[in-house]
């Protein structure tokens, strides 16, 4: 299946995040949900009332499809998000 999933930084520390069905946000993309469109846009919107809340910043639509242990994003650009920097840097995980 391929979908949407909402993604967002985390206003506290940075750290990149995805939507969950339950509406929290969780820093594995393993627990994004996975949307069709009608959903989308309302996690989307859902999403946007949390920046204005200030806890997430720039909270927008990715497209993924089902993997074995989660949602898989399309996008290379995505992919390095979900996985986290490209660059060693203190106290952060590398990918």
């Amino acid at each position: 299946m391929t979908g949407r999933i909402v993604t967002a930084n985390r206003l506290r520390d940075g750290a990149v995040v995805f939507r969950t069905k339950s509406g929290a946000w969780s820093s594995r993309v393993a627990d994004a949900a996975l949307l069709g469109e009608a959903e989308a846009a309302a996690a989307l919107a859902a999403a946007q009332a949390d920046a204005g809340r200030q806890v997430v910043v720039a909270p927008y639509l990715a497209e993924a499809e089902a993997g074995p242990d989660g949602p898989v994003p399309v996008e290379f650009r995505e992919r390095i998000r979900a996985a986290g920097p490209t660059i060693g840097l203190p106290g952060a995980a590398q990918a």
